[in-house]
């Protein structure tokens, strides 16, 4: 199965190749979904209800473990703009045609972000941020996966510009949820963000919430290969910061 049926691409929201650039062919040059002005906001008619930000969603599928290096060249290829949002009624426009967690197969990842910010620990809004990372039973990721995508395009995490994105990414055995923020040092936002997260999906206090630097992400996928179902993932989490 394709990756376009997989996620049920919708390109409402995706730009338009400029003249020159190529059709359908998806053996053209990798960076060519990449070149063209993607980070520009969609227009928002005058009955929408626009958002707060503007969003655009990614899809990457794992390549296989003999393709992973410590670079990032092999993960940059695997992303696929899937649209971009600035309304609530083109998030509902591109959301329902998407794939749900349940439907997409194991090593997928879908990454809603701030349009501008890709979901690379690279990433100049990322590079000094962090996440936090709760894994779910997959019976629960459906519902989960919604709520916290809603949750941040209505402002429900309260800390501004720090939130960048939230990920899912479907597994084996469970599935994980990440929100990612812009200042890991940033202990007061980090503990507001999980704070909120754990009342967002209604998680007990006996589920755990790692919190994972990137740079200590960074680092380690320099000084080694990454593991092979998480070749952006430090080889062990660090632990929470503390609450404010």
């Amino acid at each position: 199965m394709t990756e376009r049926k997989m996620c049920k691409f919708y390109n409402l929201n995706v730009p338009e190749r400029r003249s020159g650039e190529g059709g359908q062919n998806h053996g053209h040059n990798d960076e060519d979904d990449r070149n063209y002005d993607e980070a520009t906001a969609p227009p928002v008619p005058p009955h929408e209800h626009k958002l707060e930000f503007s969003y655009w969603m990614w899809f990457s599928r794992r390549p296989p473990a003999r393709e992973l290096s410590a670079s990032t060249t092999g993960y940059v290829q695997a992303l696929r703009l899937v649209g971009r949002v600035a309304s609530v009624e083109q998030w509902w426009g591109l959301y329902t045609h998407l794939s749900r967690p349940s439907e997409l197969p194991p090593l997928s990842d879908l990454h809603l972000f701030k349009l501008g910010i890709k979901p690379m620990w690279e990433d100049p809004a990322n590079v000094n941020g962090g996440k936090w990372v709760v894994r779910l039973r997959k019976t629960q990721t459906d519902r989960a996966w919604e709520d916290l995508c809603m949750a941040m395009l209505g402002e429900q995490f309260m800390v501004g510009q720090e939130i960048c994105g939230v990920v899912l990414s479907v597994r084996f055995q469970d599935d994980h949820l990440a929100v990612w923020h812009r200042t890991a040092s940033d202990t007061v936002a980090a503990a507001r963000v999980r704070d909120t997260l754990r009342r967002i999906l209604q998680l007990p206090a006996s589920v755990g919430i790692e919190y994972k630097a990137h740079g200590d992400c960074l680092r380690a996928s320099a000084s080694r290969a990454p593991p092979p179902d998480e070749p952006h993932e430090p080889p062990a989490p660090a632990a929470e910061p503390p609450p404010s």
